[in-house]
């Protein structure tokens, strides 16, 4: 648990139109080249993509093990598996190292972005015991208590039942929001591409489209929200 307090911030917001995760790259020195590719958020498969903190090694087991299980089902039943199916698959795994000796649980936590056809867009949030509950909004990693303060307090989801599923959440609201998080939790004076990666599932043509933004989208997503990422001192 606490390789995942001291990971990099990790936030998943729902929308009616998909979800967005955006996520904290956490630079150990100057000296060390950035990776090109991701580092924190990982396609698990065609309809569901996860944000992770934690030990990295730990985490890189997981994704391959749950990219295997989705593949498993693809192959027998010939459509994409639901997204709580492989979720639950996964935690299931995770706990199973909680009840022997000589073994150590694995210390990583997930946020799955996900899509199906019985229950459209779902945010999973999963805790190295192999608990996992559903959300509208979740964060995890570092300062992941005042980030999901701010998240309660900013979520804005007037028109839903607060018992029904979905929300009635913008896109452009949630990505706004997760810019927001990020803003006020991150230890920095200014964020940049640099320290962040930002990846969004949505539908195109009826089927799961998972997008994980470049440097240049990033920049432009917080060129856009910059009003909010520096609010007037009242």
């Amino acid at each position: 648990m606490e390789a995942i307090s001291h990971a990099g911030t990790v936030i998943g917001i729902l929308s009616k139109d998909g979800i967005v995760l955006a996520a904290e790259r956490q630079a150990t020195s100057a000296l060390l080249e950035q990776s090109i590719g991701s580092e924190k958020i990982y396609e698990m498969n065609d309809n569901v993509v996860a944000g992770v903190a934690g030990l990295t090694a730990d985490a890189n087991i997981l994704i391959n093990q749950s990219r295997m299980i989705a593949q498993r089902y693809l192959l027998r039943y010939g459509s994409p598996i639901p997204v709580e199916q492989l979720v639950r698959r996964l935690c299931d795994l995770k706990q199973g190292y909680t009840q022997f000796g000589g073994l150590r649980p694995f210390g990583v936590s997930f946020l799955c972005a996900g899509w199906d056809s019985a229950f459209g867009f779902q945010l999973y949030q999963s805790d190295p015991a192999g608990n996992y509950s559903s959300w509208k909004a979740a964060c995890i990693g570092e300062n992941s208590g005042n980030a999901q303060s701010i998240l309660k307090q900013e979520y804005k989801d007037d028109e839903a039942d607060e018992r029904a599923a979905g929300t009635s959440m913008e896109m452009d609201d949630a990505m706004r929001l997760a810019c927001l998080v990020l803003s006020k939790t991150i230890d920095t004076a200014k964020l940049t591409s640099e320290k962040l990666e930002f990846a969004t599932i949505t539908l195109k043509c009826g089927k799961p489209h998972i997008d994980v933004l470049s440097s240049a989208e990033i920049d432009g997503v917080l060129k856009k929200y910059e009003a909010v990422l520096k609010p007037s001192d009242s």
